[in-house]
C-alpha cells in the first residue's frame, strides 16, 4: 500500500516517511477506476438518488442495478480524493497529522482542514480522532480515561496513506488488517461526517438498539441510531443508542471499535465485507480495541464508558408490574394473590395510575389515598416498591398550583425553544415542559423532587420511561423552525424520516449544547440524575431501570427492552437483545415477561417465565386492557411450571449475584453469549436462541409455540443437566433435548462450582437460608467456583472491603473453601448440601472437616454423589470422599 508505515512500538522517523507522496489521482474516474465490484461499491450520492449526469458530475461512476438492498447505483471511484495528510508528526502520546481537502466535496458546510490525533492509549486500546482545528465543535461529554504518554509495546501496528488520505490499523501478530479506510473517502462537513473501512469478517455484532439477530446481516444493510419512542419492531431505530461494534475473526480472535459520538447516524453494512458511518454532527472520536478474544474486547470497551453499578441484591429478584393496577387496593391484591399462590415477589411496580392527573411526584388522593401506608405494608412484608417517573413535566396548570413545573421554571432547567422559552410538548399529562439533565441546576432540581415525593413514598427504585423524550406532537405544541438543524442536509433513516419525528424540535437549546447534538444522550442524562438523586435520598445502592439508553449508561441504570408485543418472535428476540446489553455493559436488562403489548397466551407466558428466570432483570410486565399475565392467572398446571422457574431463579440468585460483582468490579458480562465463552468455535458465533450465566450454566429454552423438544448447541467439553439426571459429552454438537412445559434445560459446564441458596417468598428471607454447591467436575475431577456477599444493599461494600469472599475448589476427591475476604455478612448461614457431578466410583466413605458423613447417597447411573452437611459458611471447610 502507498504511504506511510508507522510500527505503534516506535517513533520512528515520521518526516521521512512522509517522504513517500502518493501520485494525484485525476478528477474524472475513467474506466479503470470504476472497476469496482458490486459487493465493495461505496455510495457517492448518500443524501438523494442522483442520476447519471448528476453523479459524473461529482467524479463518480454510474452502474444501475436492481431493485430492492443492493449495491449503490452510483459510486466512488478508486483513490477518489478527498483529504491529503500533512506533517506527521510524534507526540508524547502518538501521532499528530494535518489533513488538507484537495478537491471540492458536494457537500454544504465543508471542512478544508483537519487535525489528525492518534494516541496509542494502551497494548490493546488505540485512540483516533479527527477535528476542525479552527473551530471547536461538539464533543460527546463522556468521561472517558485520560493517558499521559503512549504504550511501549503494543497488538497494534498503524500505517497511514497519504493521498488520499487513509488509517490502516493491523495486528502485529500475523498482519491481520481490522480497519482500514482508505477503501473509500473520507467526508468532514459541519453536518455530514463519513469514514469507511473493511471488515476481517461477516461476523459483526453491535451497534443496537435494533431488533435483530445477535450478528448483524452484512447484506446491504441500514443501521440507524437516533433514540426513539418505538415499539420493537426489525428495521427501526429504536430506544437507544450503542455505536460499538464487536467484529469476529478467523481462529477466534476479535476487535472492537467504538465511534463517540452522539448525534443521529447511519451505519451501513456491505458484503465486500465494509462498514460506513454516516454521522450529522460532532467529531470523529474512534477507539479500536485488540482483545485479543471477544471477552477481553468487551472489557476494554467498558475501561473507556464504564464498568456496570452494583444492583442491590433485591433487584435480582422477581418484579411485577402492569399499567391498570388502578388503586392501592388492587395493587394490594396482587401482592395477596402472589403470596397466596406461593410464588416469590420481590418488587411490586405501578405504572401511571398512582399519579394525579398523570403527573410526576403527585398521587391520586382517592384511589391511592393510602398510598404511603401501602408502599410502608409492603416493607414490613420484606417487599420493595418502584413507580413510573416520566421526564415531561406537566405545564398547564395555574401558577403555584404544581410545585415541579414552578420550581423548574424559577430554577430555569427546562429545555428551550427558538424564542428562549421552555420548549412545550405534549406527553401524558397534556402539555409539558422537558428537563434539561445536561444543567447541572436540573440535577439539583430533581432531587429535590424526588426528596420530596420520597418523604412522602419511601419508594425504592425509580423506572424512567418515555425519555428518548417522547413527545405526542411533533417537535413542539408550535412546531419547529426551519432550519438546518431541523432540515439537516442528510437525514439519516430514522422513523417518521424527520428528526423531530416523536420527539422534541431537534434545535431547541440545552445547557451543554443543541438538542440536535445531545437527543440521544437524553435518557442517559437522566439516568445519571436519578441514580444520584436516589442515592443521596435513601443513602443505598440506587436501582433505576431506564428506556434510553446510551454508551455508558451500564455505569448508572439497568434497560428493560420497551414495548414488546406478545408473541413467539418477541420472545426469540428477547435473547439477543439481553445478550447485546451485556456487550454494551448494561447487564442489568430484561423484556416484560409474557409480552406486553396485546393478549398472551398461557403456553407463550410459561415459556417466557422460563426464558425470564434466566434475564439478569426479571420483570413480568402487561398493557391495561390486556388478559391478565400474572403467574397465579393461569391453570395449576401453567402455575406449578412457572412456580418452579421463579423458585429455581431464586435458588440461583448467590450465583447470579456473584456474576454481577465481576461484572461490576472487573468488567465482566452477566448472560453471554455462547462466542464470548468459546470464541474459536465458529459454530458458537451465530448462536441466539441460547445464553449462558457466567461461563458455568448454559440455558437452552423454548422459543416456539407447541415444541416439546428443543435443539441447543453443546460447546465441546462434558455438560450436567442442573438436576443432575443426564449428562452430556460433546464433540461441539447440536443435541435435542426433552422440554415438556414444565421444563426448561440448564446445564452446568464440567469445571463449574455454583453456588445456591433455598428459594423463598422474598430475598429478604431466602438470604438467611441454608445454602448448597453443586460441583461439576471435569475428567481429571477438577473444579472452581466463588461467592460474593454483603449485606446487598449498602453503597460501596466492595470499595470499602464491607464483604465476604469465598473460593470454592475441587480437586483430588475433595471440595474446599478457602475465605478470600471475611466479614460478619455470612454469620448464620449454613452450608446444608453439596452435590457432586461425574464422580466416576462408588465413594467408600465421605468425611466433612474431617467427620464421617453417613447418609450421603451416590447414584452410578448418573454419577451423583449428594452430601448433606451443616457447615457454617463463613469458615472454611473440607468435604472429601474416597
Amino acid at each position: 500500500m502507498p504511504g506511510l508505515r508507522v510500527a505503534a512500538a516506535a517513533a520512528a522517523a515520521a518526516a521521512a516517511l512522509l517522504a513517500l507522496l502518493v501520485p494525484a489521482w485525476a478528477r474524472s474516474p475513467g474506466a479503470a477506476g470504476c472497476e469496482v465490484p458490486p459487493s465493495g461499491r461505496f455510495d457517492c450520492g448518500p443524501e438523494r438518488l442522483l442520476a447519471r449526469a448528476d453523479c459524473e458530475a461529482r467524479g463518480c461512476c454510474y452502474a444501475p442495478a436492481g431493485p430492492g438492498p443492493g449495491p449503490p447505483w452510483c459510486f466512488f471511484p478508486r483513490g477518489y480524493r478527498s483529504y491529503r495528510a500533512e506533517n506527521l508528526t510524534a507526540t508524547a502520546s502518538g501521532y499528530t497529522a494535518r489533513l488538507r481537502r484537495v478537491a471540492a466535496s458536494f457537500l454544504p458546510g465543508d471542512v478544508g482542514c483537519l487535525r489528525l490525533d492518534v494516541a496509542l492509549e494502551t497494548p490493546t486500546r488505540l485512540r483516533f480522532t479527527l477535528r476542525d482545528p479552527a473551530r471547536q465543535r461538539y464533543e460527546v461529554p463522556l468521561p472517558t480515561p485520560r493517558v499521559s504518554g503512549r504504550a511501549a509495546s503494543t497488538l497494534y501496528g498503524l500505517e497511514i496513506s497519504q493521498d488520499p488520505f487513509g488509517l490502516v490499523v493491523y495486528r502485529q501478530r500475523g498482519g491481520r488488517v481490522l480497519l482500514n479506510t482508505t477503501v473509500a473517502p473520507l467526508f468532514f462537513a459541519d453536518q455530514f461526517l463519513q469514514i469507511s473501512t473493511s471488515l476481517p469478517s461477516h461476523f459483526i455484532s453491535g451497534l443496537g438498539e435494533h431488533l435483530t439477530p445477535l450478528f448483524l446481516d452484512t447484506a446491504w444493510t441500514r443501521v440507524t441510531l437516533w433514540n426513539r419512542d418505538m415499539a420493537p419492531v426489525p428495521q427501526v431505530n429504536l430506544y437507544g443508542s450503542h455505536p460499538f461494534y464487536l467484529g469476529m475473526e478467523d481462529g477466534g480472535l476479535a476487535h472492537g471499535v467504538f465511534l463517540l459520538n452522539s448525534n443521529a447516524m447511519d451505519v451501513l453494512l456491505q458484503p465486500s465485507p465494509a462498514l460506513t458511518w454516516r454521522t450529522t454532527g460532532g467529531i470523529l472520536d474512534f477507539y479500536v480495541f485488540l482483545g485479543p478474544d471477544p471477552k477481553s474486547v468487551v472489557r476494554q470497551y467498558l475501561d473507556v464508558v464504564g464498568f456496570p453499578f452494583m444492583p442491590p441484591y433485591w433487584g435480582l429478584g422477581f418484579h411485577l408490574c402492569r399499567w391498570g393496577y388502578s388503586s392501592t387496593a388492587i395493587t394490594r391484591e396482587v401482592v395477596a394473590n402472589m403470596s397466596a399462590a406461593r410464588f416469590p415477589l420481590d418488587v411490586q411496580w405501578n405504572d401511571l395510575d398512582y399519579m394525579d392527573a398523570k403527573r410526576d411526584f403527585t398521587f391520586n388522593k382517592n384511589s391511592f389515598k393510602d398510598y404511603p401506608e401501602m408502599v410502608q405494608d409492603f416493607h414490613q412484608r420484606g417487599l420493595r416498591y418502584i413507580m413510573i417517573v416520566d421526564p415531561g413535566i406537566s405545564s398547564s396548570g395555574p401558577p403555584g398550583t404544581y410545585k415541579p413545573y414552578d420550581e423548574g421554571l424559577k430554577r430555569g432547567v427546562f429545555i428551550r425553544n427558538a424564542t428562549g422559552q421552555p420548549l412545550i410538548g405534549k406527553v401524558w399529562p397534556g402539555p409539558t415542559a422537558f428537563p434539561d439533565f445536561t444543567n447541572p441546576e436540573a440535577h439539583e432540581w430533581w432531587h429535590d423532587m424526588v426528596k420530596d415525593f420520597h418523604d412522602q413514598v419511601p419508594f425504592d427504585g425509580m423506572w424512567i420511561d418515555m425519555n428518548e423524550p417522547s413527545n405526542f406532537v411533533e417537535g413542539s405544541q408550535d412546531g419547529c423552525p426551519n432550519n438546518s438543524l431541523e432540515q439537516p442536509p442528510y437525514v439519516p433513516g430514522v422513523f417518521g424520516g424527520r428528526l423531530q419525528a416523536g420527539t422534541i424540535c431537534a434545535s431547541s437549546q440545552q445547557f451543554l449544547s443543541s438538542h440536535y447534538n445531545l437527543h440521544s444522550l437524553y435518557g442517559l442524562t437522566e439516568a445519571i440524575a436519578s441514580h444520584d438523586a436516589l442515592l443521596r435520598v435513601r443513602g443505598k445502592r440506587p436501582f433505576v431501570i431506564s428506556r434510553s439508553t446510551f454508551a455508558g449508561h451500564g455505569r448508572y441504570a439497568g434497560h428493560w427492552t420497551g414495548d414488546v408485543s406478545s408473541d413467539w418472535e418477541q420472545l426469540y428476540y428477547s435473547v439477543p437483545e439481553v445478550l447485546l446489553f451485556n456487550l454494551f455493559g448494561v447487564p442489568l436488562v430484561g423484556a416484560d415477561i409474557c409480552g406486553f403489548l396485546g393478549d398472551t397466551s398461557e403456553e407463550l407466558c410459561v415459556r417466557w417465565t422460563q426464558l425470564g428466570a434466566f434475564y439478569p432483570f426479571m420483570r413480568n410486565h402487561n398493557d391495561h386492557g390486556a388478559r391478565p399475565q400474572e403467574p397465579y392467572a393461569f391453570s395449576p398446571a401453567a402455575q406449578a411450571a412457572m412456580r418452579n422457574a421463579l423458585r429455581l431463579r431464586y435458588s440461583l440468585l448467590p450465583f447470579l449475584y456473584t456474576l454481577f460483582h465481576r461484572a461490576h468490579s472487573t468488567g465482566e458480562t452477566v448472560a453471554r453469549p455462547l462466542f464470548l465463552e468459546f470464541p474459536e468455535d465458529p459454530n458458537t458465533w451465530a448462536v441466539d436462541r441460547q445464553l449462558l450465566w457466567g461461563g458455568g450454566l448454559l440455558v437452552t429454552p423454548v422459543l416456539e409455540a407447541g415444541k416439546t423438544k428443543v435443539s441447543g448447541y453443546f460447546p465441546a467439553g462434558t455438560w450436567y443437566s442442573l438436576t443432575g439426571d443426564s449428562t452430556i459429552r460433546s464433540k461441539g454438537q447440536w443435541i435435542l433435548l426433552p422440554a415438556p412445559l414444565d421444563t426448561i434445560n440448564v446445564h452446568v459446564r464440567a469445571g463449574h462450582i455454583l453456588p445456591l441458596q433455598e428459594p423463598a417468598s422474598s430475598t429478604s428471607e431466602s438470604r438467611g437460608k441454608g445454602m448448597a454447591l453443586v460441583v461439576a467436575l471435569t475428567p481429571d475431577g477438577f473444579a472452581r467456583g466463588d461467592l460474593f456477599w454483603d449485606d446487598g444493599e449498602s453503597w460501596q461494600t466492595f470499595e470499602k472491603g464491607d464483604y465476604t469472599e469465598i473460593l470454592f475448589l475441587a480437586t483430588n476427591g475433595a471440595v474446599l473453601s478457602q475465605l478470600l475476604w471475611a466479614s460478619a455478612h455470612l454469620d448464620g448461614v449454613l452450608l446444608q448440601a453439596v452435590t457432586v457431578l461425574g464422580v466416576t466410583s462408588p465413594p467408600r466413605q465421605v468425611l466433612a472437616n474431617g467427620a464421617l458423613v453417613g447418609d450421603f447417597s451416590y447414584r452410578s447411573d448418573t454419577q451423583v454423589l449428594r452430601v448433606p452437611v451443616s457447615l457454617p459458611m463463613w469458615e472454611p471447610f473440607v468435604i472429601s470422599w474416597s
